[in-house]
């Protein structure tokens, strides 16, 4: 059955049906290995360290965790409910596991129209450029491409395996600084940042946060882990008066729900000047 035939669930289908996904995309269900950081092999499978996301799975669509993956439904389920307007995004989607969890907690709680766009290089982070960004200076990210970088013909085969790729699963292939000046979205209701490096996550705030609507959420998936993905997050709210709380996910993913309109904010901004 396809995902364009799948009607609104009983709370409790529901429930099953969204436990036993994420259980699948960690492979919490069925447990693989990881990596070391090295791309070595590490070992077995570890049950803790895969809730907290805190290794890199060999087979696993998403390295995320369940902590992380249960807010994203929890905001993605809220901004539903409230009809808070805007598609979903994910900025960094590697195999996709993060993504297919947003289409899917659409078509389970019956949502008719919003759009999953998958902003991505699929071939890896780009080389620091060190005179721009040089919190990036020594980032080793793109050294890592056999890995982290994963093309666009396996991040859709992984959505079809789920059953869940269809006309609402859009892709923008290519660096952000390409691709997301210009991307077609007019607004967000929940964007989801995983680009690692100071210079991903400062330009996807930059090109995508104001399209995010009032009651909408920006969740970072590498705050607690990354410095430089930290600094950006600081550098870019304190430049653009963002004053929302910060709320902790887990050891590293937080998130906040946007409360202020761009155009209220840059009016006190001008006020206070």
């Amino acid at each position: 059955m396809g995902v364009s035939s799948i009607t609104k669930p009983s709370s409790d289908t529901r429930r099953l049906y969204l436990d036993l996904l994420k259980r699948c995309l960690t492979r919490m269900l069925i447990p693989d290995g990881s990596v070391n950081e090295d791309l070595t092999f590490s070992g077995a499978f570890n049950r803790e360290k895969r809730i907290e996301g805190r290794d890199w799975p060999t087979q696993a669509e998403t390295m995320v965790g369940l902590k992380r993956l249960d807010n994203l439904e929890e905001c993605i389920a809220e901004v539903v409910e409230r009809d808070i307007p805007g598609d979903l995004v994910e900025a960094g989607v590697w195999r996709g596991g993060a993504a297919i969890m947003m289409r899917a907690v659409l078509a389970a709680y019956g949502d008719p129209g919003r759009s999953v766009w998958l902003a991505d290089s699929f071939q890896g982070l780009p080389a620091p450029e060190c005179a721009k960004y040089p919190a990036d200076a020594g980032d080793r990210h793109w050294e890592l491409s056999s890995y982290l970088g994963v093309n666009i013909e396996e991040v859709r085969e992984n959505f079809r395996r789920y059953s869940l790729l269809d006309d609402r699963v859009r892709f923008l292939a290519g660096w952000f600084k390409d691709t997301l000046p210009a991307a077609p979205i007019s607004t967000i209701s929940v964007l989801r940042v995983d680009g690692d490096m100071y210079q991903s996550t400062l330009e996807v705030l930059n090109h995508l946060y104001r399209r995010v609507s009032v009651g909408g959420y920006v969740i970072v998936d590498d705050y607690g882990a990354i410095p430089s993905c930290r600094a950006a997050v600081h550098d870019f709210r304190e430049s653009h008066g963002v004053a929302e709380e910060i709320e902790r996910i887990d050891w590293t993913g937080v998130f906040w729900r946007k409360e202020t309109a761009d155009s209220d904010r840059d009016a006190f901004s001008l006020q206070r000047l």
